[in-house]
């Protein structure tokens, strides 16, 4: 149980410096800092560690830090577009599958007046069915693997096809 204190001082070490820690944990972890001399020596080490990696920051052109930060704003609102057309996918589907539960007895019986017209069989009428309900779908499924490996093409994710 003693070494479990100790691992547990030692991930709270840890913690202070890159995330910070809520006020009960940072009190108890320098109780803990007090009483035992091993911690707080790794405590120290760590925050020595540090202090001489922030001596050692280099200097940065201020056109490359500037070009940096451009691109890291467009890429930031990329992502935010992205999100929104996500989610009007997502909403979209939705819709689709409420209408496809709305419209699906309508869809049936067309297919069973068209049976009854032409003399179709039962399993036919079902092949019928099914194939009115899924072949729009996969159209439109292999609609947007095309237009999403055309867009990969042109972004340059993708070798250009000959």
């Amino acid at each position: 149980m003693n070494g479990d204190i100790h691992e547990r001082a030692r991930k709270l070490i840890d913690a202070w410096h890159v995330e910070g820690l809520p006020e009960s944990d940072r009190a108890g972890l320098e109780t803990h800092l007090a009483a035992c001399p091993e911690c707080a020596a790794r405590a120290q080490v760590t925050e020595r560690a540090l202090q001489s990696l922030r001596t050692l920051a280099p200097r940065l052109n201020p056109a490359i830090v500037a070009q940096a930060r451009l691109r890291v704003r467009v890429r930031a609102q990329e992502l935010r577009e992205y999100r929104s057309r996500l989610h009007a996918l997502w909403m979209s589907c939705a819709l689709s599958w409420i209408l496809g539960a709305l419209t699906a007895p309508l869809l049936w019986q067309g297919v069973q007046w068209i049976a009854e017209r032409f003399a179709l069989s039962t399993a036919a009428s079902v092949t019928l069915f099914v194939l009115s309900w899924s072949v729009p779908a996969a159209a439109a499924a292999a609609v947007l693997v095309w237009w999403r490996s055309q867009t990969a093409t042109e972004n340059g994710f993708l070798p250009p096809r000959t």
